[in-house]
């Protein structure tokens, strides 16, 4: 049974800025970028830094948000509809729905407009004016579908869920649904699948259509630019200007060992073929590898370095 419409907008920041990430971002890359600015904002390394702990806390409460596939869900339905309700801008607010009919809807034309848009007729003067033209059409719903790279190499039919609007007399309810869709073996992350008339009611137009975005989860230690799998090599300062090797773990689970040329930078690049998902390629970015702690030989090391201008 749905629950009849109630709105509660609350401000606050959009969690994928604070987090640092892109809406179709797997967990993986959430979880890993959350672990990254909470280590560096967290109060032990910033004792009385107001700024940091104020940070800290907003990125904890971003990965409240959507640091779960189940919270994530739950944080993406509440904000479509509150923008489809004049919210304050992408991410700012939320929606929470709870007791409480809307009635026969008088006086909420203008906010149903914004909601499904086009014609009204039936609810006011000023939509009695407008029943001539075509029907409107519900907002589109859409809903992230996230796999592991098994689920994702395998295909198959995978459940998804999301809160539509339904009509029930002269209410507007929300409803919980939840589907199947069949996937390919092999589908790519990004991959959109349209189902067609299963979103929101609409008054009096054609009810609207769901989008499901697939996002595949490589782990923390990857992240997705489009559709190329970007895997960081953490290397040791001495190994970047000295050259050497380093141990990587690909995708497949394999263990080798990657040479590294004198002088590679922090941020070059080397792609190996088809060694990323599914066979595509995968591009090996070079990082520092960041130390919680010296050893009293690892400091003197260092501050010799320094003296010497390196």
């Amino acid at each position: 049974m749905g629950h009849a419409l109630h709105l509660q907008m609350m401000a606050s920041p959009n969690p994928y800025d604070v987090l640092g990430v892109n809406r179709n971002a797997s967990d993986g890359e959430i979880k890993r970028s959350f672990r990254k600015l909470a280590r560096k904002h967290h109060p032990d390394r910033n004792h009385g830094d107001a700024k940091s702990e104020a940070k800290f806390k907003e990125v904890q409460a971003a990965y409240d948000s959507i640091g779960t596939a189940e919270a994530r869900r739950e944080h993406d339905q509440q904000e479509q509809m509150a923008n489809m309700f004049g919210g304050r801008g992408r991410g700012s607010s939320g929606m929470n729905f709870g007791g409480g009919g809307m009635g026969g809807m008088g006086g909420m034309d203008d906010l149903l407009g914004q909601m499904f848009g086009g014609g009204m007729g039936g609810m006011g003067g000023r939509q009695r004016q407008q029943r001539q033209q075509p029907k409107a059409k519900a907002a589109t719903i859409n809903v992230g579908l996230d796999l592991t790279v098994e689920q994702g190499l395998e295909g198959g039919q995978f459940e998804f869920s999301f809160k539509r609007f339904k009509q029930q007399g002269t209410s507007m309810e929300t409803k919980r649904v939840t589907m199947k869709l069949r996937l390919d073996a092999g589908v790519a992350h990004g991959t959109t699948k349209t189902v067609k008339g299963q979103g929101h009611d609409h008054p009096e137009g054609e009810r609207g259509d769901v989008v499901v975005t697939v996002r595949i989860d490589a782990g923390e230690e990857y992240r997705w630019e489009d559709e190329v799998l970007v895997q960081d090599v953490p290397v040791p300062y001495s190994v970047l200007m000295l050259g050497g090797k380093v141990k990587v773990r690909l995708p497949s689970g394999k263990e080798g060992r990657l040479t590294v040329e004198p002088f590679t930078q922090v941020g070059d690049r080397r792609r190996m073929s088809k060694a990323g998902y599914n066979g595509s390629d995968l591009e090996l970015e070079f990082t520092l590898v960041e130390h919680e702690a010296l050893t009293n030989e690892q400091k003197d090391a260092l501050d010799g370095l320094n003296k010497l201008g390196l």
